[in-house]
């Protein structure tokens, strides 16, 4: 599921792949539901790709979203326009590992947000995808 949502640089939120032409992707906008095509020229990333700093190894933000998923029990998490503080605190006790000289608290508003996201969309459905594999 994670594979066919995109961060585009430039773009808010988090988009759907729809198909594929030659030149392009279609994709569709999570936030206002807007579809609209997406050039090889735009910084295009699969959130399946995206992994976060830690001490030992990169951790992908599949596990990020399922210890926050176990935490919130399904729900969603706080806003990610809380105080940098809250933030913080919230991130340290998800991932306590994370690398706190590489995760900025931008990154960790980010994912917050794209939680959120998927979450409020049911597009959230990590027991699935555990099985899958």
């Amino acid at each position: 599921m994670l594979k066919e949502i995109l961060s585009i640089s430039g773009k808010p939120g988090l988009q759907k792949l729809i198909s594929n032409s030659s030149n392009a992707i279609i994709v569709e906008s999570l936030l206002d539901g807007k579809r609209f095509p997406a050039y090889s020229n735009s910084k295009i990333i699969a959130l399946e790709d995206i992994s976060i700093y830690t001490e030992n190894e990169d951790m992908p933000l599949k596990e990020v979203f399922q210890r926050m998923f176990t935490k919130e029990n399904g729900q969603t998490a706080i806003s990610h326009k809380e105080p940098t503080e809250k933030i913080l605190a919230y991130f340290e006790e998800i991932v306590p590992e994370y690398d706190k000289e590489r995760v900025y608290t931008s990154d960790m508003k980010k994912i917050v947000q794209w939680y959120n996201l998927l979450v409020s969309k049911g597009m959230l459905q990590l027991e699935e995808e555990k099985k899958q594999e």
